[in-house]
């Protein structure tokens, strides 16, 4: 039987079809779908984007029409809020959105506040703390009967159902989930007055829905644990390491752990992620290379891009980590830990003041921060693992951060061979889904 995987990223829409686990087929579209708002808003239309996802389906079922189960994922954090019926009252929130990081009654960020009285870690774009914000700002629509992440109202239409059913690792992403113990904390949410009955259900039961046709549609999962799943193929003894715009590092273990570096994350049924994220990752590459394109540009008047020059002069280099190297802490963007983090450059000298020196520094910043992650969950007894798997543009146009992640880490290095990770892990979710959990009956609304 052939497997549909479906991604709703914030920047494209990727599906692929599966049978056997291996992908047959893939379609990866953008996502228009971004509305016009304030400098820190960052909003988009689900019905767009169920449009858009809807189409590729259409396609990808035109040529694989024996398809006969779909999962579905996308980003975790962000929500929407639905009517009665099931349809969007709201724009999809998403999980870029800067209305957590605006002060909060004078003193501090409505983030902090909410992690403050909550005792979880939250960040701006967590549909928690934005939801927070709607209520306090009266922005929550008043036909609003239930808020959800795009994932779990995507799947929720092709189940054809009219209320959400939430998987613990969307829950968790929205924030205010007591992952042990599978339920929102009602404590908190009532004391800061956000409406408990606003918040989901939890699904019992990997199987949302069964289409007319027989198609069976699993329920959504968080996009962090379906790429993980993607990149692994369901090996659990791996170090995942995602170098795009951002950057994290993902390890599985059965056991429950808490750390101040690293996310708890509730992994489909199978045990705990531990997932420590850097906002900035590949940006500050980016950043880097702006620089230098800035600078020819003052020099020559011409606009050119500087990632050519810049891999070559990494051809060159005689040894990864050379004793007299500056430092450069990449926090361009902050830190999940403190927003107002700022990025900086250390050790310098009149020899190691050059271009080829800040490359090869800037390459060590952005694995050195996702390795002091790593090394926490070490030093707390985390399990060992036997290899690292990389995926992301970050890693898979740049070898040699790939070798400086290897030789950081010290484990054998490959590039993950599938290039939609969380499309295909949301297939392989689907795939094996009645292996972990018994089908109970489903149903409908």
């Amino acid at each position: 039987m052939k497997t549909l995987g479906l991604d709703i990223g914030t920047t494209t829409i990727s599906a692929v079809v599966c049978e056997n686990k291996k992908i047959l087929d893939s379609l990866t579209v953008d996502n228009d779908s971004l509305l016009p708002g304030e400098t820190w808003e960052d909003r988009q239309d689900p019905k767009r984007i169920l449009n858009l996802a809807m189409r590729s389906l259409q396609t990808l079922f035109g040529a694989h029409s024996d398809v006969g189960r779909i999962g579905v994922t996308g980003q975790m954090h962000g929500i929407l809020y639905l009517d009665q019926k099931g349809e969007p009252v709201s724009p999809l929130f998403t999980w870029r959105d800067g209305r957590g990081n605006l002060p909060f009654q004078g003193k501090t960020s409505l983030a902090e506040h909410l992690s403050g009285v909550s005792g979880f870690r939250l960040s701006t774009g967590y549909g928690a703390v934005t939801h927070a914000y709607n209520v306090y700002h009266g922005l929550v629509p008043k036909n609003a009967a239930v808020l959800c992440t795009i994932g779990d109202y995507i799947a929720m239409k092709l189940a054809d159902r009219n209320t959400p059913q939430m998987d613990a690792s969307n829950a968790a992403g929205i924030g205010l989930f007591q992952a042990q113990c599978n339920e929102f904390d009602r404590k908190t949410i009532e004391n800061e007055q956000l409406h408990f009955s606003l918040f989901p259900a939890m699904a019992s039961n990997p199987l949302l829905g069964i289409t007319p046709k027989g198609v069976e549609i699993y329920r959504a999962i968080g996009d962090n644990q379906a790429s993980f799943l993607g990149a692994t193929d369901g090996e659990a003894d791996a170090l995942v390491v995602n170098i795009g715009t951002g950057s994290q590092i993902s390890v599985f273990s059965p056991e429950y752990m808490e750390f101040a570096e690293l996310e708890t994350r509730p992994y489909l049924d199978r045990g705990w992620l531990y997932v420590g994220a850097a906002l900035c990752g590949g940006m500050s590459f980016a950043l880097l290379e702006k620089f230098f394109r800035q600078v020819v540009f003052m020099v020559t008047g011409e606009e050119k891009s500087a990632y050519s020059a810049m891999l070559k002069a990494m051809d060159e280099w005689g040894t990864l980590f050379p004793k007299n190297r500056p430092t450069i802490t990449p926090l361009f963007c902050g830190s999940r830990r403190d927003a107002s983090a700022t990025a900086s450059i250390t050790h310098l000298t009149s020899e190691n003041f050059s271009p080829s020196f800040f490359i090869q520094a800037m390459l060590e910043g952005m694995c050195h921060e996702l390795y002091t992650m790593y090394e926490a969950y070490q030093k707390k007894g985390g399990r060992s693992v036997s290899h690292i798997i990389g995926s992301g543009n970050g890693l898979r146009k740049n070898p040699y951060l790939c070798q400086m992640v290897s030789a950081l880490f010290n484990a054998p290095f490959v590039l993950s061979d599938k290039q939609e990770e969380a499309a295909y892990g949301a297939a392989l979710y689907a795939y094996d889904a009645e292996k972990i959990k018994e089908k109970s009956s489903v149903k409908r609304d």
